[in-house]
Parts: C-alpha cells; structure tokens; sequence
C-alpha cells in the first residue's frame, strides 16, 4: 500500500538574536534537522522555518552599549547564526528575522482579532523603574533576594533555588541588573490579553496537542481561573509599536512565535506557493500539517498564549507541541568556569560536527526528559559505534574489494543474503522510530544491524580468502558492503555529509528511504576515501580550555549585573600570587583558523612570551604592536589547538565584541610589577 504524501510545516524555537549558538540550542535544531530530513526521505513535503528573536530589552541595551544601532546588531547575530546552523548541517527551509513589515503586519493582524474578539484590557499597574537608566525593568533585569527562601542574587522573575516564581514587586531587596542601583516603583498603563476567555477552548485543544507529561502539568494551570497576559512594554524599547497606543511596545513573546507565521509567509511569496499550503486558516485547514519543536522552559508561552492568539486571528493550531529537555554536560548544568558552557563555534572550529550529530541521536528520546553530554561517553559512543562498528565495515569491505577482488560486487548469498536481508527488514521499525522521535532508539537498531555485520565479517574472515576461494571472499564481501549502504540510508537524517560520501563510494546519489530495502549487487565500488575518523579526546580536552578562556575575557550579555568577586574574600598572600608585570606587544597576528584568537608576542622585561588571546572581536592585529599591557606572568602554560598560550592578558568589558584591554599609564616599563 502506497504512503499517502503529507504536507508538512515544523518550526523550531526562535533564537535570541543577542547572543551565541550554544550546544543546549543545538539540541533542539538538531532533533528537529532529523526529524524534517526524514520526512523529506519518505517522499513527503516538510518545511523547516526559523528565524531569529530580535526584540526587546536587552538587544536595546547591547546595541547601547557597543555604540549601535539594533538593527546593525541583530543583523550582524543573524550572519553569525546562520553561519553556525551551516557548519551543523542544519537545513531551513527559510530562516528570518522578526523585525520585518512582514512580522510586523502579522502582528497587528492578530492584535486586531483580539481588540475585535474582545479579549484585550487596559490595567494600570506597578514596576519597578531604574532612574539612572531611565527605563521600566523587565523582570528578568532585576536581581535581588527571593520572597520565598531568601536565597540572594536572583532573578525577578523566578529563584534558581527553590524554583518559585513571584513577581519582582515582592522581593525584599532588589538591584537592577544593568547598573545595580536600586530601582524605584512607578506605576503605568499597560494592555492585557484576557486569556481567561480562552480556557474552554485551551481545556480542550491542550490534551489533543501535546505530550502527557506537558499535559498534565497544563491540567493544573486550567484547573484555576488563567491570569490576563500582559502583552505591552513601555518605551524605550525595540520592537513595534501597539497600533493606537503611542508609546507602547508588543512585548517580545507576542511577536516572537508570529515569527513562524513571517517566516513561513516569506518563504511562500518569494517561491509563489500559497501561504494556506503552508499555514492555513482554521476554516479551510486542509491536509496540512504543523508541528514546534520547543524545550521545557517555553511551553507556557507555546501552549497557552500561542494557540489563543491564533484562534482569535482564525489560524490554524499546531497539530502537535514536541517538548524537549535541557542538555547537561558531565551530568551538571553548562558551567562558564568549568568550560562546558561551549558556543556551537568553539566546538565545529575543533571537532566535526556529525559527531554531536550522532551523539546527540543516541540521547534523545522523544520524552521531555534532559540529555547529558559526558564528554567520555561522546568519544567512547563515536569511536567505538560510529567509527569503530559502522564506518569500520565500508573501510575494511571496499578496500580489500578494490585491491584484491576487482572492486565490484557480485551476488549476495548465503549466510550473508540472510544478513543483508534483515538488515533491510529494519526499515519499516527504524521508520517507526524516527517518526516518534526516538532517535535513540533507532540508533541503537542501527548499531545492532552493524554488530552482527561485523560477527559475519569476522567469522568469515575473507582478507584469508582472497587468494585461495575468491568467489566466497566476494560474497561476503558483497554481503557486508550491502548492509554498510543500508545502514548509511538509515543514518542519513542524522550525518548527511557522511551519508553523501558514502553515496559516493557507491557510485549513486540522491538516497530516499526505501532504498534501505533494497539488497546491493553487482555495484562497482569507487576507492575507498575518508569517512570519518576517531576523536582524539585532546580535541575535548581543547574545546573546554578554549571555552574557558572565551568566558574569562566577559563573554556575557549587557544584561548580566557586574557581580561582586566571586568565592568570597581572599587574603593579601593570596592576591600576591599572582605576578601581574606590564607587557609590551612586539607583534600580534589573527589565528584565521578562529573568530576570536590572536597570537601576540609580548616583552615583559626579562623575557618574550607567546600568549594567545580571545580578543580577534574586539582588536585589529595590526592596531595592536607596541601597546601596553599588563599580563598575568605567572601562569602555567595552557596547550590549545594554535599554539601554546603562556601567561594572560588582562580585560575588561561586558562581551567579546567590546572588551578593554586594561593598560598602565605612559612611562611604564616591560618587565615592571603590577602592585
């Protein structure tokens, strides 16, 4: 019976457009790059759109602070995202930007159903306003002491301890974020969205749409009256205006999920396909389907609000909200100081990324449970499963092929025919799997397929045959090669690059999933070329150093309050460890292997030293020969992949691209001791 063709739209997660692609992002593009290619593998018509978050406070303040316009920093974010989703391999249909006429429109669209529908309210309420900064503070620019634990230094909008959530306006004692003054209360007009109206409908449209964990969680808050959503944001803030509200912003979750709409409807216009093919109207929703891809954190936003706001405006509603967990690395949160809070750029600058491909594939579930990265197991699963089980039946098979037996297969027989033939009965269980979403398990399918392959190959042990049975060295051979092609088919949605040299060593193109089922004979064989090789665990060992060193320069968003020192107070003999001498760079070159790293030669009096540092965004190498420094001389030297770095540079700054070397006063010496 032939698949009926589905028309598929997905979406994933808007990226904020004020920071770094980080591996927790990849965790959800990744599953959702699977997931789309598979589709497109049965024959169907899935579409994959994106586009980056741009709006709000902190990307205002960001741009103040490097001296620029917002637009000129989302669109600088905008390259370096793409350029990121591109080194993964990640393939969008179309990826857009939210600050758009298009998403604009979109937005006053849906505004416009509400005020129509009567679901929209005005209510002055009070915020907490910092005078220094002249400006309202979003709850997430406001630090200080939880209501409920006590617990110092957080969020005003919910506490990293206990885990609860209150309003900043409860919080005994409080600090904005941006310049740590204390903020005052001022009180202000704003526009609500009465979501109440909507929780018959969301009682029934939440357990037909989502997971039954999310579900359940959702029951409780639709068990109770829903609370009006504030939806406005006072000036000075980038993002758009409420039509008939002068002064008044759309906060930025209001225009961030119509970003899929956007990014969609560009996409369609610019290919001359009809907008309803991709999104339709609820009345006229035909066979399309659409499905987002979110993490845990979101899903209020996705399930609650979302679907109100594309009621009101008659669109069509999700079919289903697949939610993820967070990623941890070593079984612990993602950690600046310990190096495992690693930018998606660190890593491909280091390593392939098929191999977080891959890893990332054996981990994920489908569940919302979260996936730990232990950086052992990632080289372990990659150099024993990927390299060591699959990779290792296409280099040994082809090449004893090409060099002893003619480099074309013959028949499958036998014991092997057997082999190749379960290997392609798997299709239909491995299809199954990718289509929930359990890639996990689909992976180890995969690796028990690779397994036995490589039992038969070594109980045959054809190397031994080539000379005195040729034709029983072929057939397994044959055999083995065979399995090898239907397993890289199955691994397509997972390593596409590695999937398209594989189609190259068969002297084919263009793979669709039923080609799994399909036996390979009388196939002539190209020379076999480099699939894919071991990690070499210095190259973790690398990226975590380099991580480090990337967060010690204040990689940290404008949002960030410049903390008080951290680990508490240390004596004077401790300070006096660290031997700070002013430096004089001799010479200075871009590493153009890397975004960040320049190599300088620095003079501290008694000696040259070669110290690499993260400064490439802020500083021109050539502006920088014959400046002084002061330079932290006594550290240990750190191997990295460009060199060794022996000793630090000192900085300062809020972020990579506007960091301050720090520097003595003219008539300092190289050599002298910083006190």
């Amino acid at each position: 019976m032939t698949e009926k063709k589905r028309t598929i739209t997905v979406t994933a997660a808007l990226p904020y457009a004020n920071g770094d692609i980080h591996l927790g992002h990849l965790v959800e593009y990744l599953q959702t790059d699977f997931w789309v290619r598979f589709q497109n593998m049965r024959g169907h018509t899935c579409r994959f759109f994106c586009a980056d978050d741009t709006h709000g406070t902190p990307v205002m303040l960001k741009a103040r602070e490097l001296g620029i316009k917002p637009e000129d920093l989302i669109l600088e974010k905008h390259r370096e995202h793409l350029k990121d989703f591109e080194n993964f391999e990640i393939s969008f249909t179309n990826y857009d930007s939210t600050h758009s006429e298009t998403n604009r429109n979109f937005a006053n669209e849906i505004f416009s159903a509400l005020r129509a529908g009567e679901h929209i309210a005005e209510k002055e309420i009070e915020q907490l306003y910092c005078e220094k900064d002249s400006m309202f503070l979003p709850d997430r620019f406001v630090r200080g002491e939880c209501p409920k634990c006590g617990s110092a230094d957080q969020y005003g909008d919910s506490c990293d301890k206990c885990s609860a959530v209150y309003s900043p306006l409860d919080m005994p004692e409080v600090r904005c974020a941006v310049c740590g003054n204390k903020p005052v209360k001022r009180k202000s007009t704003h526009v609500f969205v009465t979501l109440e109206n909507f929780r018959t409908f969301l009682q029934t449209w939440v357990p037909l749409h989502t997971g039954k964990e999310i579900n359940n969680k959702l029951t409780e808050w639709l068990s109770e009256p829903l609370k009006n959503w504030d939806i406005s944001r006072d000036a000075p803030y980038f993002g758009f205006e409420i039509p008939g509200y002068p002064g008044k912003f759309f906060y930025v979750w209001v225009d961030a999920p119509i970003g899929y709409l956007t990014s969609a409807y560009n996409w369609c216009r610019a290919n001359a396909v009809p907008f309803h093919s991709c999104w339709p109207k609820e009345e006229n929703s035909g066979d399309a389907e659409l499905y987002h891809f979110i993490g845990k954190d979101i899903v209020y936003f996705h399930t609650l609000f979302w679907p109100a706001m594309l009621k009101s405006a008659g669109y069509k509603t999700p079919d289903q909200i697949f939610v993820h967990g967070f990623l941890t690395i070593n079984g612990e949160k993602m950690s600046k100081s310990k190096g495992t809070f690693i930018n998606a750029r660190t890593y491909s600058e280091s390593l392939h990324p098929m191999y977080l491909r891959y890893y990332y594939a054996c981990k994920i579930t489908g569940t919302i449970d979260d996936i730990d990265l232990s950086v052992s197991d990632f080289i372990l699963r990659v150099n024993s499963d990927l390299i060591g089980k699959i990779t290792n039946l296409a280099s040994r098979g082809a090449q004893i092929l090409e060099k002893k037996l003619g480099g074309e297969t013959g028949a499958v027989t036998g014991q092997g025919l057997e082999l190749a033939e379960y290997a392609c009965s798997m299709h239909t269980q491995i299809a199954a799997c990718y289509e929930e979403r359990n890639f996990a398990k689909a992976m180890t399918l995969i690796r028990d397929i690779a397994d036995r392959a490589n039992k038969y190959f070594d109980d045959m042990h054809p190397w031994t045959l080539t000379g005195s049975d040729p034709d029983a060295a072929l057939a397994c051979i044959s055999a083995v090669l065979s399995v090898f092609r239907t397993i890289a088919v199955y691994l397509k949605p997972i390593l596409p690059s590695y999937a398209a040299n594989a189609e190259k060593l068969f002297g084919q193109k263009d793979w669709i999933w039923k080609d799994a089922a399909e036996i390979t004979m009388h196939c002539q064989v190209m020379p076999y070329t480099h699939l894919a090789s071991r990690i070499d665990p210095k190259s973790t060992e690398e990226i975590m150093e380099r991580s480090k060193q990337e967060y010690t320069t204040g990689n940290s968003s404008s949002a960030d309050y410049i903390e008080p020192p951290a680990g508490g107070e240390i004596s004077i003999d401790d300070f006096l460890k660290v031997d700070l001498r002013v430096g004089k760079i001799i010479s200075a070159e871009a590493i153009t292997e890397s975004e960040k790293l320049i190599r300088l030669k620095v003079d501290i009096g008694y000696e040259t030293r070669e110290v690499i540092a993260g400064i490439k965004q802020a500083y021109h190498a050539p502006d920088l020969p014959g400046r002084l420094v002061v330079i932290a001389a006594n550290l240990k030297p750190r191997k990295m992949k460009f060199g060794t770095s022996h000793g630090m540079i000192t900085a300062a700054g809020p972020g990579a691209e506007s960091i301050f070397l720090l520097a003595p006063d003219s008539g300092a010496k190289p050599g002298m001791r910083v006190h």
